[in-house]
């Protein structure tokens, strides 16, 4: 499985100022298929509210109501867009969120100020 590339602040420009290269296109849209799903989203969430930045699986279950084969799944999903890390500890993984990426596709999907 592998893992995409975090966008860089200098990877690109935001969209509406000049046009993605394909490369570019392919990371941003991998990126934004993996958060366009709702528990998806709302692990984004969970783990960025995390106090201590980051939640075993264990830990997320029961606030998605969803089988832990479920929310790993989408974890897995979410760290193959590089969009969290994992951190395997004994029979169980800790996921946190990696800001660079989420801050790239902020940066990318924000318009400059024109003045």
């Amino acid at each position: 499985m592998t893992t995409l590339p975090v966008l860089q602040d200098a990877c690109c420009a935001p969209i509406t100022e000049e046009a993605l290269t394909a490369d570019q296109a392919a990371v941003l849209s991998a990126r934004l298929k993996a958060l366009a799903e709702p528990a998806r989203l709302r692990l984004i969430s969970l783990l960025a509210a995390a106090p201590d930045g980051e939640r075993c699986v264990c830990d997320l279950t029961a606030p998605l109501g969803l089988s832990q084969p479920t929310v790993s799944h989408h974890l897995g999903v979410l760290h193959k867009a590089g969009l969290v890390t994992r951190e395997k500890r004994g029979t169980w993984a800790y996921y946190a969120v990696v800001p660079e990426a989420l801050a790239s596709l902020a940066a990318v999907l924000t318009p400059a100020a024109r003045s």
